[in-house]
């Protein structure tokens, strides 16, 4: 029996076979979850769909823009159709345009700020708070039937690194949202805890200018002296959805090989 085997959860951001999202929906599967997918827009979703199926043809998938309500209340009345409950969730959405990830962040557009913070940040609310009737105990079950919220954030959450700008604000506010959604639902055995990985090749990570001399020096200064795999993360955050981590939440997990520890 895997750790998630009889689990049912939502991944939102696969983008594609190199995403982090996806490198989750693999190790949940591999532990014996049940999964459901969202895409926006039909650009992604022959995307989504073709890795969907290597893992489960069935598998139910939704077309979802996190900024846009209605899309967002459509997913969860199709969960609530097609299985009537949820035991997880995976946050991995997060987006800025590409000219505020350049030059200073002193120079951040209105829009730009606000645009980063809906995706990247508030979304986290509006998902949690559409999933938690989802997850919340049913009267007479036990404890273990609450659920479980993880999202996926970044070191530049916390310090300043040059040229994550906007997303590194917006990365502050989805932690700081990850505490506050855990006390307002802890009452009902949810937990949510934030998951900060390292340096991964990803393809949006290959958007910011510098990845390649970023994980460099995380590899050169980092305790372990090398880069987190996908694998680890993945791993990690099976770790967190599952009951393995049952007395955990407000948290952030750091997966960065030690990055995080080291003051030079």
């Amino acid at each position: 029996m895997g750790l998630l085997t009889g689990k049912k959860g939502l991944i939102v951001g696969v983008a594609n076979k190199r995403s982090i999202a996806w490198g989750i929906a693999q190790a949940a599967a591999r532990e014996g979850a049940v999964l459901a997918y969202t895409y926006q827009g039909e650009r992604l979703k022959e995307h989504v769909a073709e890795l969907a199926k290597t893992l489960d043809p069935a598998a139910p998938l939704y077309d979802c823009d996190v900024t846009q309500d209605a899309q967002l209340d459509a997913v969860f009345q199709g969960l609530q159709a097609s299985w009537g409950s949820l035991d997880f969730l995976v946050h991995a959405v997060a987006f800025a345009k590409r000219e505020e990830l350049d030059g200073e962040f002193v120079n951040t557009s209105r829009d730009g700020y606000a645009m980063a913070h809906d995706v990247s940040s508030y979304s986290l609310t509006a998902l949690t708070r559409r999933a938690a009737p989802l997850m919340a105990v049913p009267r007479g079950l036990p404890p273990v039937a609450g659920g479980s919220i993880v999202a996926l954030t970044y070191y530049g959450a916390e310090k300043v690194i040059p040229r994550y700008n906007i997303m590194g604000v917006a990365k502050a506010a989805l932690e700081c949202s990850v505490r506050y959604l855990a006390y307002d639902l802890g009452a009902k055995n949810i937990r949510v805890n934030a998951l900060s990985s390292g340096p991964v090749q990803t393809l949006a990570a290959r958007g910011i200018s510098g990845f390649t001399d970023m994980m460099k020096h995380v590899e050169a200064r980092a305790p372990l002296r090398r880069n987190v795999t996908l694998d680890e993360v993945a791993n990690a955050a099976v770790f967190l959805l599952s009951p393995l981590s049952g007395g955990i939440t407000g948290e952030t997990l750091y997966v960065d090989c030690g990055y995080h520890i080291v003051g030079m």
